[in-house]
């Protein structure tokens, strides 16, 4: 097997198999250690690559592309099915329509049934009451 190597905690002492106890408890205690920086420097802020930037806002803009061309393919899709909803939605309309007017026409040749019916009916029986005395048929005997 390998050995393991350590350190002091929260040191930059070189790596050792026994690790020892940091000897600078008052750095270990958060007071201020003293290092090679000064007081009032400031780390310096790392430049990006400039590559990495164009590459970076090459590919934000390729998404923006894509994102907008997949938004219109979204809205011409939204825009054919309610063209197509619309339309079966009038092909509803005029059915209901003319179901409706073929219904009120039945309705009205059945109601002129009916009238002829019952005219029928008052003739046939004006025949019969006319009928029946002339020829000495009895009410009871038909």
């Amino acid at each position: 097997m390998g050995r393991i190597f350590k350190r002091p905690v929260g040191s930059t002492g070189p790596f050792k198999e026994r690790a020892e106890l940091p000897t600078d408890l008052a750095a270990a205690d958060g007071a201020k250690r003293t290092g090679s920086r000064s007081a009032g420097h400031k780390p310096l802020k790392r430049r990006a690559d400039p590559k990495a930037e164009l590459a970076f806002e090459k590919e934000q803009k390729r998404r923006e592309r894509a994102s907008a061309k997949e938004e219109a393919s979204r809205q011409k899709e939204r825009e054919r099915r309610q063209t197509t909803v619309d339309k079966a939605q009038s092909a509803l309309d005029a059915a209901r329509r003319e179901h409706e007017q073929d219904a009120a026409d039945i309705q009205a040749a059945l109601e002129a049934i009916e009238r002829k019916s019952q005219a029928e009916l008052a003739l046939w029986r004006r025949r019969r009451s006319d009928w029946k005395p002339r020829y000495g048929v009895h009410e009871g005997s038909e």
